[in-house]
């Protein structure tokens, strides 16, 4: 058996280069020569080209890379020659541009100006404008005031009659008697509270107010204090089965994108996911913590992680109902003009954890199935890389990205994958990125799981962490999926490392069926990527 992949048991990267050569029979009864249009010289452009007389032979194609990804399940990477070399020289012009500045109502002002227009007509042509419109301003626009006359379009609400601010929404009744908001238009309302543009008071009564999007419990807090506030809410009704926890910036702050969110807020988050998980853990092993209504503090998280170590080194993993860790980030937001949500789906920066079970009942009677988690699809691979080969995969996959050479050949230009690294956890471009911009953050030593990693090791992942998320945003990426795969808790006979991974969104790739059948086109060669970043990096210093 060979395995699909691009690492190999001397530390190295595999990969392929196609060259194709090919000839094309014609098959083509007919020519319809046109006319395109006229050159500069006024001269005629004709489509002659696209009707050939004969077969079609293709001496020299373009080259294109093919990487397997370092994992089996997770597909392939091609990469266009012709596009990579163009980035090669400058790095750096591996970017997105920044928002544009857009307002609709400086722009209606002017026209009104223009024909001599006077009174409220600029609130009656925003009621008036088409609902695609409305959504990409929602979504686009930068000027406050364009996006408070939305607000007004979008919901009902309460002024406070001498300041005229609004002090909240309006409420009717549902047919059980509860009070739900009084929204008018919600594509328009999920856009326009995502703008970060929008006034903070409005963000505050529309979106960000305990209560205001349900009646979700807020069963955690890290406290206010240096200029940081996070809830942990409960999702019980939640897609994720047995629910899951979200961690929230508080409403008393407005943190939309990283550059508001400080290296505290950050350890917040982080923490209140840890904490979470080693107490359903503790109550799982019939550890008892008697604290109640407050956070644990570092080093009680510790002493609970501890704990829970050892007991589950002398009650054995099969104790455990709820084995794995399931943690993702959805960052940033957009909403097409045509109604298409592009990306997650909530304001303010919020993580999400649960716990995955072992197994499920089946359908059938007395019959299980295993649960799945991400993670086990890692475990699985590397079982069978280490059958294949002999040998650990993650110390060679460590060793191939160290060890980097370039995929085009060249001397001149630096194969450096690695972005930033301390004694635990290495943040690098992998070689086959099922992104156009994926990074990996892996732990260096054999954690393979949040309850594996000490008070260090957890400091150096959300340092990880938060440096990849200020690379890739400095760079311009406003779409960010982060995922974390994790081994099982409680297993020891595998060399399973941590792993997280930063999947943005770039405008021209959002996913297609290249994408489904896990073929991934890239533009770029991995190495220069990694050199962007380490560039972006640099100037945040």
């Amino acid at each position: 058996m060979r395995l699909r992949t691009c690492v190999t048991p001397d530390g190295k990267f595999v990969y392929g280069i196609h060259r194709p050569m090919f000839t094309t029979a014609n098959l083509r009864e007919n020519d319809f020569q046109l006319a395109l249009g006229l050159d500069t010289s006024g001269k005629p452009v004709a489509n002659e080209g696209n009707f050939p007389s004969g077969d079609v032979e293709e001496q020299q194609a373009e080259w294109i890379y093919e990487i397997p990804n370092p994992f089996a399940f997770r597909g392939t990477t091609y990469i266009d020659r012709n596009w990579a070399e163009s980035k090669v020289d400058d790095p750096m012009a591996i970017r997105l541009p920044g928002q544009a500045a857009t307002s609709m109502t400086a722009f209606l002002r002017k026209i009104m100006v223009c024909k001599g227009v006077t009174g409220d007509s600029l609130n009656e042509a925003f009621a008036d404008l088409p609902q695609t419109v409305l959504l990409a301003l929602a979504s686009n626009s930068t000027d406050p005031e364009d996006l408070v006359r939305l607000a007004e379009l979008a919901c009902e609400f309460v002024y406070d009659p001498v300041e005229k601010m609004p002090l909240g929404l309006r409420y009717n009744e549902d047919a059980r008697g509860k009070p739900i908001p009084k929204i008018l238009n919600h594509d328009l309302f999920e856009a326009l509270v995502n703008n970060s543009f929008l006034p903070d008071i409005y963000k505050e009564v529309m979106v960000l107010r305990p209560g205001v999007q349900g009646s979700s419990e807020i069963v955690g807090e890290y406290p206010s204090r240096m200029n940081s506030h996070i809830y942990e809410y409960l999702r019980r009704n939640s897609y994720i089965p047995w629910g899951h926890y979200a961690s929230n910036i508080a409403n008393d702050l407005v943190r939309y994108s990283i550059d508001d969110l400080s290296d505290y807020d950050f350890a917040g988050l982080r923490h209140l996911y840890y904490q979470r998980t080693f107490i359903r853990l503790a109550d799982q092993l019939g550890i008892a913590v008697a604290i109640r209504r407050r956070a644990l503090t570092v080093p009680e998280l510790e002493k609970l992680r501890q704990d829970v170590v050892s007991e589950i080194s002398a009650q054995g993993r099969l104790s455990l109902r709820f084995d794995a860790t399931l943690w993702g980030w959805n960052y940033g937001f957009d909403f097409a003009p045509s109604g298409y949500r592009l990306h997650a789906s909530h304001q303010q920066i919020h993580q999400q954890f649960a716990m995955v079970p072992k197994e499920v009942a089946a359908a059938k009677e007395n019959v299980m199935i295993s649960s799945f988690s991400c993670g086990d699809q890692v475990a699985d691979f590397v079982r069978l890389y280490e059958e294949e080969y002999d040998s650990g995969f993650f110390g060679d996959y460590i060793s191939a990205t160290r060890n980097n050479t370039r995929m085009d050949g060249r001397s001149d230009r630096l194969a450096d994958l690695v972005i930033y690294a301390d004694e635990n956890v290495m943040l690098f471009v992998p070689k086959a990125q099922t992104s156009q911009w994926e990074l990996q953050l892996v732990t260096l030593g054999p954690v393979g799981n949040v309850v594996e990693a000490d008070t260090a090791i957890r400091r150096s992942v959300d340092r990880g962490i938060l440096t990849a998320m200020r690379v890739l945003t400095g760079m311009g990426a406003r779409l960010i999926t982060v995922i974390e795969f994790s081994k099982r808790i409680g297993v020891t006979d595998l060399d399973q490392r941590l792993l997280y991974s930063f999947l943005p969104k770039t405008p021209y790739s959002m996913g297609a069926f290249s994408e489904a059948e896990l073929r991934f086109i890239n533009g770029h060669y991995p190495e220069d990527f990694a050199a962007a970043c380490r560039l972006q990096l640099e100037g945040m210093r």
